[in-house]
């Protein structure tokens, strides 16, 4: 049995169409086919083309880690990623993080109240998993490190080390 592929097309109003090039990446485990201009980001094919609104749009500089995605194994900014780049690539995103029950990340932020407003929340969930997958005990040095491209204006970043050291230990035994 195979998968069916979903076909998007994200063009601006006055896009011509010569200028689009289809890609075709798997998002959360589902196959897609989308039609994209040259410069469209992948945050905005995520949230915009694919309804995928837990990534968020923060500061649109790459400064604020908001919009953070696993692509391929590795945390990444989705805000700096041309979609084309996603071509035959792997995106998770915090619904696919969390499509079979909590992951144990969003789990520790979940009981160390790692989070206030909840703005940065996916990002830091995202970065966090990247985080881990590098370094599966990080020390609290290797924690301010691994997510110092993540922002977080409301609690002070206590509860998120807290929640980062929880779900190491809730991890240890195994990938997740």
């Amino acid at each position: 049995m195979t998968a069916a592929v979903s076909t998007v097309h994200l063009f601006a109003p006055s896009i011509d169409l010569s200028l689009a090039m289809k890609i075709q990446l798997t998002v959360n485990g589902q196959p897609h086919s989308a039609d994209v201009e040259d410069r469209t980001l992948l945050v905005d094919l995520l949230r915009d083309t694919l309804r995928l609104t837990g990534t968020h749009v923060g500061c649109d500089t790459s400064q604020c880690g908001c919009c953070t995605v696993d692509v391929d194994g590795q945390a990444v900014k989705s805000c700096s990623m041309l979609a084309a780049q996603a071509d035959g690539c792997q995106v998770t995103t915090i619904e696919g993080l969390g499509a079979k029950g909590l992951h144990p990340v969003q789990q520790a932020f979940t009981e160390c109240h790692a989070l206030q407003c909840g703005f940065c929340t996916p990002g830091m969930v995202m970065a966090t998993v990247g985080l881990l997958r590098r370094c599966p005990l990080p020390n609290d040095q290797e924690i301010a490190e691994g997510l110092a491209g993540n922002l977080c204006r409301c609690t002070g970043y206590v509860n998120i080390a807290a929640a980062v050291k929880q779900a190491a230990q809730q991890m240890k035994g195994g990938a997740a």
